[in-house]
């Protein structure tokens, strides 16, 4: 079938459809939205189940009913969605196409309910959750006890990984990821923003000299991180301007815990994301410098997200652990105390 063809076909479809929702509104019942979605909804399972006994166990109908479903369904929209034959089942082109569209909405809708009751659904069960190792281990999990006591009927079993397990596979409620988000079906929101400093203890600094601009650099002991991304290459901008510059030091590491100690300790200066050693820098351990440049020592970004699977829909346990890492990491629920040294982190 040409282009041309199929275009025609489903403007055909489509008007075929337009038309058929308009008569059938025409004498209806009161109930006659619930059997137009009981009927859409059986069509769906058939599909992805392959076959009509295969959707009436699924469904725990008959055969005979969920054929009538169909056949109804057909003969309002006044097109076959189904070819049929004594051993196999395929969508019509007109029928994928609708296959394709209602399950997209069956699926919205599905999450727009599961939203609207998680308001009134009490926060109690088991919530599967993935962190990356430090960051849960250093941050998260110290703080759970606040989210705990909150809520008392509320059980959690944790994953600790530096990478990206299938939420859906391992049947994941909640993850923390870092860097870029997929475009696939995962909802995410950021926790931490790409922001960089440069910083370095107040005794190296009263030792070396402070530099304020990114040339001083090329005199001084630079940590770096060795990991697959990262060099020895800081980029600098500052009113649109970029300079890149070559910066060398004796302490190399791919364990940001490494460096922040490092810095801390006198030896260097570091690059860092802000929120790795806010707390450091609010304890005077580490201090600013260069504040007015921006600087980016690759080009990926290094920000932290929490994720969960758009297909489940929102539920109340979700959004209530979802609201508390943001509130955490966006300091309305950081403790002073806690500790905040990100071995899995990238410093930079």
């Amino acid at each position: 079938m040409s282009a041309v063809e199929l275009q025609v076909n489903r403007e055909r479809f489509r008007s075929r459809v337009r038309f058929a929702g308009k008569k059938s509104l025409q004498n209806r019942h009161p109930g006659w939205m619930m059997d137009d979605f009981t009927r859409i909804q059986t069509f769906i399972k058939v599909v992805e189940a392959g076959s009509f006994s295969a959707a009436a166990r699924c469904t725990d109908s008959s055969i005979s009913a969920v054929a009538r479903q169909i056949q109804s369904l057909e003969e309002e929209l006044g097109i076959r969605l189904l070819n049929r034959s004594t051993r196999s089942l395929s969508l019509t082109e007109p029928g994928r196409l609708f296959f394709e569209r209602v399950r997209t909405i069956s699926k919205e809708l599905r999450n727009a309910k599961s939203e609207a009751t998680s308001f009134q659904d009490s926060v109690k069960g088991v919530l599967r959750v993935s962190l990356r190792v430090s960051t849960g281990t250093t941050i998260i999990v110290p703080a759970l006890p606040r989210l705990v006591n909150q809520y008392p009927e509320l059980g959690f079993d944790i994953s600790l990984t530096d990478e990206r397990p299938d939420l859906i596979a391992n049947n994941i409620d909640v993850a923390v990821w870092m860097g870029h988000i997929p475009d696939t079906e995962i909802v995410a929101r950021r926790l931490t923003r790409s922001e960089r400093i440069v910083c370095a203890s107040p005794g190296y600094f009263e030792g070396h000299g402070v530099p304020v601009t990114p040339q001083d650099l090329r005199h001084h002991n630079c940590l770096l991180y060795a990991a697959r991304s990262y060099g020895n290459i800081w980029e600098f901008t500052k009113n649109g301007t970029r300079e890149d510059i070559e910066v060398n030091g004796n302490l190399r590491s791919d364990n940001g815990l490494v460096l922040i100690s490092a810095a801390m300790a006198g030896i260097g200066i570091l690059v860092a994301q802000e929120w790795t050693v806010r707390l450091p820098v609010s304890r005077n351990e580490l201090a600013r410098t260069m504040s007015e440049y921006t600087v980016r020592p690759r080009a990926e970004d290094s920000e932290l997200y929490v994720v969960y699977p758009s297909s489940r829909g929102l539920s109340r346990k979700v959004r209530i652990f979802v609201d508390f890492l943001v509130n955490l990491f966006h300091g309305e629920e950081a403790s002073t105390d806690a500790p905040c040294l990100l071995a899995d982190v990238p410093p930079n």
